[in-house]
């Protein structure tokens, strides 16, 4: 069964720094970009962060270049959010997604239904 799954969400304070991670299962990372998206209460989600591991190239929205890091493991299978410097407005559930490679270089266009396979999300909450 193809399945991703996040963790470690939580509640921290501005400035604060959070590591989510995407376990994946039933394919291999190296074959698909995996995305990172969020939705805030009452908003639209959208695309965050992006990573092809066969080549490691990154993509990224504008809000969070230079405080998010996007990594993976590919002997683990799991695709790391390294979010540094949070801030008020980063507070959304998380979710990753998994879709052909030459979608991730437009994730910040949030292309949601390119998208697949989305885990249930992680509640990141930042206070002020």
């Amino acid at each position: 069964e193809v399945q991703l799954v996040e963790s470690g969400g939580g509640l921290v304070q501005t400035g604060g720094s959070l590591r989510l991670s995407c376990a994946a299962s039933g394919f291999a990372l190296k074959d698909y970009a995996i995305g990172w998206f969020r939705q805030a209460p009452g908003k639209e989600r959208e695309g965050v962060s992006c990573i092809t591991t066969s080549d490691d190239s990154t993509y990224y929205r504008n809000s969070v270049k230079g405080r998010f890091t996007i990594s993976s493991d590919n002997a683990k299978n799991t695709v790391y959010l390294r979010m540094n410097n949070l801030k008020p407005e980063d507070t959304a559930v998380y979710y990753c997604a998994a879709a052909s490679k030459v979608w991730c270089t437009v994730v910040a266009s949030t292309p949601i239904g390119a998208f697949g396979n989305w885990g249930p999300g992680t509640q990141v909450t930042v206070s002020s």
